[in-house]
């Protein structure tokens, strides 16, 4: 049995929280997440995919101040785990994959691609567990997605939520349990990906104009 979902601090308040910790003489654990994630398995889209990561996404980290001294505070730094899993998923669901070298924005001068995708991390949580010598930890991401032109026309924006659990109490250390959940909810927000990109309505829609657009074209 676990605690309900914690509201973490926001990342401008990180440096401020972990040095009232460090003056209070108790520090935080700290996790710098690192697993692995497989390449999806699937027929690639005919599609040039730009990708955009803000300072933001690629060094994302959360923080969760200690409530009580039975507890310890939390730093988990997903940021590299996040670009990992993210630069393995999209190759192979794309044809081509393109790192942009600025954020797309009208008259900037960027690579040519079909569309750009800019995926930002809008919230986590996580629960603890109830008992100490249990060690399972869950953890829940909410992602916001744009689509979006070279130029930084939009095409279309959605959320996407994922969820992770450390699937065994067993492990040795609070902070491989809580890695392990951090990687099945990195796991977990790739299949989600993976599996209804093509089904967000405005996705959808945009698919079938550029289908439309290749069939006029080549007429």
């Amino acid at each position: 049995m676990t605690s309900g979902p914690r509201a973490l601090a926001t990342p401008a308040l990180l440096a401020l929280l972990a040095a009232a910790l460090l003056l209070a003489g108790c520090g935080p654990s700290e996790v710098a997440v690192k697993g692995q994630f497989p390449a999806p398995l699937m027929q690639k889209l005919p599609l040039t995919l730009g990708v955009w990561y803000d300072e933001e996404f690629s060094g994302h980290e959360f923080f969760d101040e200690a409530k009580g001294r039975a507890e310890s505070g939390w730093i988990v730094r997903t940021g590299d785990a996040q670009l990992h899993m993210w630069n393995t998923l999209l190759p192979g669901m794309f044809q081509n994959v393109v790192s942009m070298r600025a954020k797309p924005q009208p008259g900037q001068m960027n690579q040519a691609v079909d569309a750009v995708l800019i995926p930002h991390i809008e919230e986590l949580q996580y629960a603890i567990p109830a008992h100490t010598n249990v060690k399972v930890y869950e953890i829940w991401m909410r992602y916001r997605f744009e689509l979006v032109s070279a130029s930084g026309k939009p095409l279309a924006e959605w959320t996407m939520t994922a969820y992770g659990k450390t699937p065994t109490a067993f492990l040795q250390s609070d902070e491989a349990a809580v890695n392990l959940a951090a990687v099945v909810a990195l796991r977990d927000a790739g299949a989600n990906f993976a599996t209804n990109f093509t089904r967000v309505p405005q996705v959808k829609d945009w698919l079938a104009r550029r289908r439309d657009q290749v069939a006029e074209n080549r007429s």
